[in-house]
């Protein structure tokens, strides 16, 4: 048998949480010396303080680990609680790295104000392009809303592309309108460049209409980052008197493995205002 501060130090726990799970009938000891008091615990018992820390880290209370373990959780049952926390954790971790970015973005944009150069717009002409594309809603047009679903639907689109046989011609145009049940909710076109006839099937072919007069820049980086260059070119657009009655294109120049070295071109349709 081990003494309290023995069984504490191989099931790398305090005596403190050991004297605790005593007092509420989650981890009795084996032993109890009756003259002295003290604790005894066996080896064997390792196995149920492991699934006491594993429960309490699921989130679950020290009366609910009670009675799950009263009931003799087994180890497959045990396993997959543990790997379905797993994957909470994972999710959180992802939103809070996501939240993270977005959080720097907005400081760049202020940290840019005044500085960033709006000579770096150009107002050009954009021809009508033919494009494939798959569509979906998004909750809103900020980056936590868009990123999700433009990224699956590009990933869909390739893949029936493939299927179907046609082969892309030229760059990724993302495009939005706002969704008809309204609410701040989005249509995301994830659009990539063919030459493919007209058709609405697995893959709906259709011509982008041209933009007589677009305010362009370009965006180098993740467009999770998007937010200083898109500022940039709001500014310019009011500066210049125009109007941007719908949302920019963004047509993916480059788009390599490491997204910091991505180049998009940000397309707002203008009007004189």
């Amino acid at each position: 048998m081990f003494t309290i501060g023995d069984f504490a130090r191989h099931g790398r726990v305090s005596v403190r949480m050991l004297r605790h799970y005593d007092a509420i009938g989650v981890l009795r000891p084996a032993r109890v010396d009756p003259v002295t008091g003290y604790r005894h615990y066996t080896a064997a018992q390792l196995a149920r303080l492991n699934r006491v820390i594993a429960l309490k880290d699921l989130g679950l209370t020290l009366q609910q680990v009670q009675a799950i373990l009263d009931e003799e959780v087994g180890t497959e049952e045990l396993r997959a609680m543990l790997r379905l926390r797993r994957a909470e954790l994972e999710a959180a971790v992802t939103a809070a790295a996501a939240r993270l970015v977005q959080v720097e973005a907005r400081l760049r944009a202020i940290e840019s104000e005044g500085h960033m150069p709006t000579d770096d717009v150009v107002l050009k002409h954009v021809p009508a392009v033919r494009v494939a594309e798959l569509s979906a809603v998004a909750a809103s047009y900020g980056p936590e809303d868009i990123g999700p679903v433009i990224g699956p639907l590009y990933d869909e689109l390739f893949r029936r592309l493939a299927a179907a046989g046609i082969t892309p011609t030229g760059p990724g145009i993302a495009h939005y309108e706002d969704a008809p049940e309204g609410g701040g909710r989005i249509v995301v076109h994830a659009a990539v460049e063919v030459s493919a006839p007209l058709q609405d099937g697995e893959v709906t072919v259709l011509d982008l209409p041209p933009l007589e007069r677009a305010a362009t820049i370009v965006h180098r980086g993740p467009m999770d980052t998007v937010l200083p260059t898109a500022q940039t070119l709001v500014r310019w657009i009011d500066a210049t008197g125009h109007h941007a009655p719908g949302y920019p294109r963004e047509v993916t120049l480059e788009c390599p493995a490491d997204r910091n070295d991505w180049v998009t071109e940000l397309q707002a349709p203008v009007t004189p205002a």
